[in-house]
Parts: structure tokens; C-alpha cells; sequence
């Protein structure tokens, strides 16, 4: 299903760049989706659905049944079926990488990660083999992360939220709040900054983390960005380095939902750990985050596009270095949950909006 839309943005927001963007509606009726990914040669585009669905959206069909292979997840919570990535191999291995929740025997739940390989008709997932656990399962619904990128040089970042249990995300013992870096194959490699310290996971690659939504690889800079959800308010924007420490729950810029402090909090700014890169003191509730890096709209370059799930709209903000400024919104007139953002192969942007009558939207200035 495909409607057009345009929807006006105040001028003053987007000075360089056109006061409107136009929305094509590729797809309706998803079912809270969660992220997406593009096959080669315009072959189509995989969708995670929150409930543990795998689909494919093609131009020519429509989205398509569910794809047969896929692991149980446990959609309870925030928990299910997560995030979706090609291997860097595809062409060759036809590797998905999938993340999810899953529950274990005392009803407690963490992130899971594994792969399978698509089949040539595209209808299965084949021979999935689940190589990655957050440990100790501690969730009883919230905080998952499951973000995953590869950064191109053989390694896969893995974001994951902390199961609401604060404390954990200073644990190096437990794989909650952390960003793990593991090879293509599921493996921890040697450089890991923890490989050889006692008492640590040697899958971590940087702790501190509350809940991350969105991850991608700067081009610029070749550097891993990510978003983490805040408290009330202390949404942040991070470089996740090797071996640093982010802060959560020792040094936010948010407070308890309550209105209160966070208990474990020593400040906003605490020696030893690092400071976000930008943060918003109203948490927009941050999502999927796509740097643009294609010649399609030149007016888009440089800039960074994050969903926003509470604010039902994408953020849009100027890149230098490592200096972020917020130029505006779009799409805030649909209201709706955003989910994931994405830059296609085609330079258009593509938008789930996380609703039971999800969307799929491609955008452009």
C-alpha cells in the first residue's frame, strides 16, 4: 500500500534545507515493528516485528508471510523480536543476524543474538544458531537495548540495556548496560579491553549504558555513535570507546521518574566516566538513528536523523567532528512512535513507526 504525503516544517527549523519532506507510505498494518534491513540489488527490505515475526517488504509484492526459522522470542514488555543486520558476507554466507529477548526457566529475561542463513526464495531462515546471551538474565520486561552494528573491520557491536536494575550497568561481571564487541562469528576477540582482567565479562567493550535504542557507524569519523534512553530527561548521544565508562547510574543528566534524584547518582559530571556528546534535558525517548552519507539530497548531508518514540517524530541534527546541534523535527504532524530510521541504498529515508498499525515510510526533502 503506498499513499503520499507532504507535511510542512516551519522554515525557521531547516534553514538549509526545503520547509517540507514528502512521505511515501510504502506498507501498513505492521504490527508494532521494530527495525529493518535492505537485501541487495533492490531485492527487498527484511522487517522485525515486536511479537517475533520476520517479513519482507518488496516493490513489486507487498510485504510477505512470515519468513519460517525464526527463534522463539519472548514478546512480553519491551522484549521480542529486535534488531536485524546482514552479515558483511551476505553475498557469500546469506548470513541475518537477529536480536531478541528471551526468558529462562525462573521467568527472567535477557538479550539473545544469533544468525541464519536466507534462503535463496527468501522465505526461510535457515539453520539459526543463537551464539551470544546477555548474562545474568535479570529483566523482568524493560530495558533491552539489542542494537547491533558491524563497523566494518570484522567486529559486531551489540548494545544492551541494563533490565532496569541500575546498578548492573557498573557490573563488569554482568552484561547489563554495556556495548559487547564480539567477531562475525559470534566470537570475543582477544583485543576486548577486559579479556584479561579477573572478575570481568570479556565480551564488554564499554559500560555505563542505561538503555540503548540506536547505534550506527559514524562515516565520517568511522567511530561508533549511540543513543540511550534517559531517566527524566538525560536522553543522550555517546561514543562508546574502548574500555570507558558512560556513567549510568552514578552520572546522568535526568532524574527519577518520580521527580526525585536517582539514589545511586553522584552528579551530573563524575570523574571517571565520560560525557555524553549531546543530551536533551526532555527526554524525546530516542530510536533507531541513521547518519546520511549519500549525494541523493545534498541538502541531508552531514546531518543525523534519530526517531524519537514519546515525541512522535525524527530529530534531526548537524554533525562536525564530533559536535552534534539539533536544526529541527519532521514528521511530527503524523503522530506517530518512531521506531527505526534508516538510509536506504537509493539515498531515501526509511521510517517504522512503532504502532499496532505500524508503517513503513520512505522520505525525502
Amino acid at each position: 500500500m503506498r499513499r503520499l504525503f507532504l507535511c510542512a516544517i516551519p522554515l525557521a527549523l531547516f534553514s538549509s534545507y526545503a520547509a517540507a519532506v514528502k512521505v511515501e507510505v510504502l506498507q501498513t498494518k505492521l504490527d508494532h515493528p521494530w527495525s529493518l534491513a535492505f537485501l541487495p540489488d533492490n531485492r527487498g527490505i527484511l522487517i522485525t516485528l515486536k511479537s517475533g515475526q520476520l517479513r519482507l517488504w518488496q516493490p513489486d509484492k507487498g510485504l510477505s508471510d512470515p519468513l519460517t526459522g525464526v527463534p522463539k522470542v519472548w514478546a512480553n514488555g519491551q522484549g521480542g523480536l529486535l534488531d536485524v543486520a546482514l552479515a558483511p558476507d551476505f553475498a557469500q554466507s546469506r548470513r541475518v543476524w537477529l536480536s531478541f529477548a528471551e526468558v529462562d526457566s525462573e521467568g527472567k529475561a535477557g538479550t539473545a543474538v544469533g544468525y541464519g542463513r536466507l534462503s535463496d526464495d527468501l522465505k526461510h531462515l535457515q539453520a539459526f544458531q543463537t551464539v551470544f546471551r546477555q548474562q545474568p538474565k535479570l529483566s523482568t520486561g524493560n530495558h533491552f537495548g539489542g542494537r547491533m552494528v558491524f563497523d566494518g573491520h570484522g567486529y559486531l557491536f551489540i548494545g544492551l540495556g541494563e533490565n532496569n536494575q541500575r546498578a548492573t550497568a557498573q557490573d563488569l561481571d554482568k552484561l547489563q548496560g554495556k556495548v559487547v564487541r564480539l567477531t562475525d562469528e559470534g566470537k570475543t576477540p582477544p583485543d576486548n579491553p577486559f579479556v584479561n582482567q579477573a572478575g570481568a565479562r570479556a565480551e564488554i567493550w564499554s559500560y555505563g549504558i542505561r538503555n540503548p535504542q540506536g547505534m550506527a557507524m559514524n562515516p565520517w569519523s568511522d567511530a561508533l555513535w549511540l543513543n540511550e534512553h534517559g531517566p527524566r530527561g538525560g536522553d543522550e548521544i555517546n561514543i562508546p570507546a574502548r574500555g570507558k565508562n558512560y556513567g549510568w547510574p552514578i552520572a546522568t543528566w535526568g532524574i527519577n521518574y518520580s521527580g526525585l534524584k536517582i539514589p545511586e547518582a553522584k552528579g551530573q559530571i563524575v570523574a571517571g566516566t565520560e560525557q555524553p556528546i549531546f543530551y536533551w534535558e526532555k527526554s524525546p525517548a530516542v530510536s533507531g538513528m541513521a547518519f546520511y552519507h549519500s549525494d541523493t539530497f545534498p541538502q541531508w548531508r552531514q546531518k543525523l536523523f534519530i526517531g524519537a518514540l514519546k515525541d512522535k517524530e525524527v530529530i534531526v541534527l548537524s554533525v562536525k567532528g564530533n559536535a552534534v546541534t539539533e536544526d529541527g523535527r519532521i514528521l511530527q504532524d503524523r503522530g506517530q512512535r518512531i521506531r527505526d530510521v534508516r538510509v536506504g541504498p537509493d539515498g531515501y529515508l526509511y521510517v517504522l513507526t512503532d504502532e499496532s498499525d505500524g508503517e513503513l515510510l520512505k522520505v525525502s526533502p
